[in-house]
This record gives structure tokens, sequence and C-alpha cells, in this order.
């Protein structure tokens, strides 16, 4: 029984790193532009993707170092390219649409993006661990757990939080960001390029998409529809956090994180409720979210 707590714990520190730069992205995306980007896990399909066949084509089955330069490489790439193609062809062209519109504008491209990953890679599973077995493992209570989900992704997950922090916090760019999320008119009246600032967040909302899904990629067999299991997950945490708050983001993710691994060594049938489960006790005493306010409304 204890190896089961302990196995569950490290289960859902793993998971909820990697829940944490999937979440805080669409969090970010939301919070700048009032966007519901359920194209997201599209993104975070094609990191994962991404990641694994292009180490098994140029690094090989046994890995190397550069795995690790490539999963960020990947999400580099594919974040800039797959967030400015979507912003600049799609979602700037329903900045003043109703919201219904964007939605299904989102999930257009979350549909493109599912079709398009079946006709590229096929429908059959992918696993390419060769960055998890690199690091190998390490003993914790006679449980040999590996070093890669257990410090590399707390730890990416971790800077990623304390970058964001200081960014906006202590950055010029990061208090015009800011400036558009308090009032869009008042910031453009000011001068901001309220557009320009929709673009850049939204390239760096798709790339913490794909960078969850390419860390996520060595501990996980990769096959259609990983996209919509993880969007869902992600609007649950985002949810339970409330809209734009980092340090929520993270800690929610852990607060789920955990519960979904416990209950997969406990009450595996409800495996796929638990999350919604503890977002709906969450938002019955919290309405707005743990961290989140009600929204003022300028008359």
């Amino acid at each position: 029984m204890d190896q089961i707590v302990l196995l569950s714990l490290l289960d859902g520190i793993a998971m909820s790193s990697v829940l944490f730069l999937l979440a805080v992205g669409l969090s970010l995306i939301f919070g700048v532009m009032r966007i519901l980007n359920i194209a997201h896990g599209g993104f975070y399909a094609i990191g994962a993707y991404g990641a694994s066949l292009l180490g098994q084509s140029l690094i090989g089955p046994s890995g190397s170092w550069l795995n690790f330069l490539l999963i960020v490489l990947v999400a580099v790439v594919a974040g800039v390219i797959l967030g400015l193609i979507v912003e600049r062809f799609v979602l700037s062209k329903m900045y003043e649409k109703d919201h219904i519109l964007q939605i299904l504008s989102t999930f257009a491209v979350f549909m493109m993006l599912e079709d398009g990953q079946k006709l590229l890679f096929g429908v059959r599973p992918y696993f390419y661990d060769a960055p998890l077995t690199l690091l190998g493992t390490i003993n914790v209570g006679d449980i040999f757990y590996t070093k890669y989900q257990l410090i590399v992704l707390p730890a990416i997950a971790l800077v990623v939080l304390l970058s964001l922090i200081i960014f906006f916090k202590h950055t010029r760019y990061g208090k015009i960001i800011e400036a558009v999320i308090e009032d869009t008119e008042i910031s453009a009246t000011l001068g901001i390029n309220t557009k320009k600032v929709y673009t850049y967040t939204f390239i760096l909302g798709t790339f913490l998409a794909c960078l969850s899904g390419a860390l996520a990629s060595p501990a996980t067999s990769i096959v259609p529809g990983i996209g919509a299991e993880v969007i869902v997950l992600s609007f649950a945490i985002v949810a339970t956090a409330g809209l734009g708050n980092f340090f929520g983001t993270a800690l929610t993710s852990i607060i789920i994180g955990l519960a979904y691994s416990a209950s997969v060594y406990t009450y595996a049938e409800f495996t796929n409720v638990i999350p919604y489960l503890v977002m709906a006790l969450i938002l019955i005493v919290k309405p707005y979210g743990l961290f989140g306010e009600p929204e003022r409304v300028r008359l």
C-alpha cells in the first residue's frame, strides 16, 4: 500500500509538470486574446509526433544528449510556424467576431490538425524513449523511477513558471501585455500595437503546447487522439485555477495530476471522471476558480 501511494505521487508529479506547460499556454492565450483555443491539443500532438519521429530518424534508438536539444528545437520551430500561420490566417479574422465563431474556428483548426496527423504519420502508435532511458533511474523508497520524469520534467515546468512571472512582472513587454489584458481599447489608444501583442502571445502559447507534447513523448505512446485527451484536461485545470493566473495554474495542475494518478492505482474505473469531479467541487466553492476574480465590466 505504501508503494502504491508513493508510485501515484511520483506519477502525479510527472503528469502535473506536463499538464502545467500545456495549461499555462492555454491560460495565457485566453487571458490576452479572450479566445478559448481548442486547437491547443493539436499543437501538443504535433510537438509529440515531431520529437518522436525526428529523434528516431536523426539520432536513432540508442539516443544521445542531442535528444534534449531536439525536443526544444521541435517545440520552437513548430510553435513559431503553427502559431504564426493560425493567428495570421484564422484568428486575426475573428477578433471582432462573436465568441462562438472564435471557438468554432479553433475547433476547425483542431480537426484539420487531427486529420493532418493521420495523413502524415499514419495511425500506428509511436514510442521513442531514448531521452528517458538515457538518464537512467533513481531509487525512491525501493521504487526505481526515471530521472527524466522525476527531475527533468518538474525542473522545466518550474523554470517556465518562474520565467513567465519574471517576464510579466519585471519586463517592459510583459507590462505591455498586462495592459492589453486589462483594457484592449485603452491600450490601443495609448499607442500599443495590440495586434502584434496578440500574435506574439499566441506564438508563445503555441510554443508551450508543443513543448509539453515534445517533453511528454519519451514517456508515453503517441497515437491519434492524444490531443483531444489532453485539451479537455487542460480546460479543467484552467477553469479550476482561474484564467490568467500562472501560479494558480501550477497549483491546480498538481492537484488534478495527483488526483488522476491516485485514481489509476485505486479506482481505475473512475480515472476519467476524477479531474472533473475535482473541478466541480472547487468551482462549487469558488465559482471563479481558486485564484480567479469576477471580470469587471465597464459601462
